[in-house]
């Protein structure tokens, strides 16, 4: 019951409950952890990370997945039914037509950060003034975001009713995703992160646009060719950018102390030569044995081509050779129709069609049987009727 000084006035008492609610609101919409830093043109606010962000990435949780509910029903649903594909194609075409769609906004929404917070015209930015405690909105929102996007994917597995033979493949690619963003995250190598993750998203989106256009015409694989160049040059842009800013601009930086207060909670590690290796070392394995079961799949499917292509010209050379002998055959019963009496002669025989040796035709004149070389035939009174069995 609201007591309210002014009982007949509604708007004052909605106005209070909306004052009220509004910093809960403002918890779960907006970015917490603001701080205004002094700058040369005045005061700038930008944020830190901490534990409420957790409450900020669960509400995008849920917009995700009214965003996927959304893409899934007026898009991807519409599509399946006019395409009538089976069962497994159906779930990869909803797996690829989902991605396609997170990952262009993503491209798009990334290369504007990327370019307006000035990390491309000045690469030097990516390791100066580390860490990198404090952030823009643009950056830290685009962050919580993309854990919120990722996040979101655990459940949608059982929403998606996705196969069991797909699950460990899909738990794989979250897991790794979610790794990597949280810990350039926690890590305040956001800088480095967005770069990582617009060359990322540039390969994905190019490979399940791919697999929709073949999912669609299974003739076209042109964009499979394009998606192979670009996750090569992604990939040597991906260990470029590593070995630049951990093995080299790192280590320029002024040490670091532990300032919980400033959110400085992990950085710090990079202080040491043994930890800066140590990821060094990971992230090349890691591009490593990416490289490698790419290059794998590659020589796969190259020698699969080239053997539908020799089968394909083996067969037609065993065509060839097959309708030799078949006219030399047809020759000989030419002469043997010349032989035969006038009414067996003004009478046509039909040849036997290719991959017909070894049956026996008849030609039915007058019921008396007779035969040739490799096939046999009866004289009808008819000249006009001519049967091959």
């Amino acid at each position: 019951k609201c007591l309210l000084p002014e009982p007949r006035n509604p708007r004052f008492c909605l106005h209070r409950i909306i004052k009220v609610t509004a910093k809960t609101a403002f918890l779960f919409i907006l970015p917490q952890y603001n701080v205004s830093v002094p700058t040369a043109d005045g005061e700038l606010v930008q944020y830190h990370y901490g534990l409420k962000d957790l409450v900020t990435i669960l509400f995008y949780i849920f917009i995700a997945i009214i965003l996927h509910a959304v893409v899934q029903e007026y898009a991807l649903d519409k599509i399946n039914r006019r395409l009538h594909l089976s069962k497994v194609k159906h779930s990869k075409f909803n797996e690829s037509g989902q991605l396609v769609a997170f990952h262009l906004t993503s491209l798009i929404w990334c290369l504007y950060v990327v370019v307006t917070e000035g990390y491309v015209s000045n690469p030097q930015s990516l390791w100066e003034n580390y860490p990198h405690v404090y952030l823009p909105f643009q950056v830290k929102f685009f962050y919580l975001c993309q854990l919120a996007y990722w996040l979101h994917a655990l459940p949608e597995l059982y929403f998606q009713k996705v196969r069991k033979e797909d699950i460990p493949r899909q738990l794989q690619c979250i897991a790794l995703y979610l790794v990597h963003i949280a810990g350039a995250y926690l890590l305040n190598l956001t800088r480095l992160g967005l770069i990582l993750l617009l060359l990322q998203y540039l390969a994905e989106f190019f490979f399940h646009m791919a697999r929709l256009v073949y999912f669609t015409d299974e003739n076209n694989e042109k964009l499979f060719n394009v998606w192979a160049v670009v996750f090569v040059v992604t990939k040597l842009f991906t260990l470029t950018l590593y070995i630049l800013v951990i093995g080299f601009g790192l280590p320029r930086v002024e040490n670091q102390a532990l300032e919980p207060e400033k959110g400085n909670l992990f950085s710090f590690l990079f202080n040491h030569i043994l930890f800066r290796m140590s990821v060094l070392l990971l992230v090349c394995l890691f591009q490593a044995s990416v490289m490698w079961r790419f290059i794998h799949f590659q020589l796969r499917r190259w020698r699969e081509y080239w053997h539908e292509q020799s089968s394909r010209k083996r067969a037609a050379a065993c065509a060839k050779q097959q309708a030799k002998p078949l006219k030399r055959d047809s020759g000989k019963q030419g002469a043997l129709g010349n032989r035969l009496p006038r009414a067996v002669g003004a009478t046509s025989l039909q040849c036997p069609k290719a991959g017909w040796m070894g049956l026996w035709a008849a030609w039915a004149v007058g019921g008396v049987p007779a035969h040739g070389p490799w096939m046999g035939f009866k004289i009808s009174s008819n000249p006009n009727r001519s049967i091959i069995l």
